[in-house]
């Protein structure tokens, strides 16, 4: 019997890959594309500047 708080028995077990679709949003991938991509353009502009 699980002894979580606010779980019955009769709930339905959900696998990993499903919980971690349910907390992110679909468009996070693009947010975090884009902030990888500002970051590197960033440094080239800064390696730009200084040389």
């Amino acid at each position: 019997m699980d002894q979580r708080v606010g779980l019955s028995p009769q709930e339905p077990q959900s696998t990993t890959t499903r919980a971690r679709q349910a907390i992110a949003p679909h468009r996070l991938r693009y947010m975090l594309g884009a902030g990888i991509a500002a970051v590197v353009l960033g440094f080239l502009a800064v390696y730009f500047l200084v040389t």
